[in-house]
């Protein structure tokens, strides 16, 4: 069965640090491009980053200089670090890839809060 599965989320005060993982599961991601999306409630779904298969990533301003994506094709894992985190980073966060563009992993719960 294909899956992505993200973790790492949690509470965390403002200006803090958080590192997201999402691991594939069914496929092997090496040959594919990934993805980090989050939703806020009551918002659509925003593209935080992606990250090519190649290892080149490309980022929204909203995140740039903040958010760094990585992966690591030998453990099927993509990476989201981010800093310096604000109140408006609170969202679920999730994964995608260009295996499968309908694809969407169970999220993670990130909290932003003083």
């Amino acid at each position: 069965e294909v899956q992505l599965q993200a973790s790492g989320g949690g509470l965390v005060q403002p200006g803090g640090s958080l590192r997201l993982s999402c691991v594939a599961s069914g496929f092997a991601i090496g040959r594919y491009g990934m993805n980090w999306v989050r939703q806020a409630p009551g918002k659509e779904p925003e593209w935080v980053g992606s990250i090519s298969n190649s290892g080149g990533a490309h980022y929204p301003d909203i995140v740039k200089g903040r958010f760094t994506i990585s992966r690591d094709d030998a453990k099927n894992t993509v990476y989201l670090q981010m800093n310096r985190l604000t109140l408006e980073d609170t969202a679920v966060y999730y994964c995608t890839t260009s295996y499968d563009s309908l694809l969407r992993g169970q999220g993670t719960q990130v909290t932003v809060s003083s």
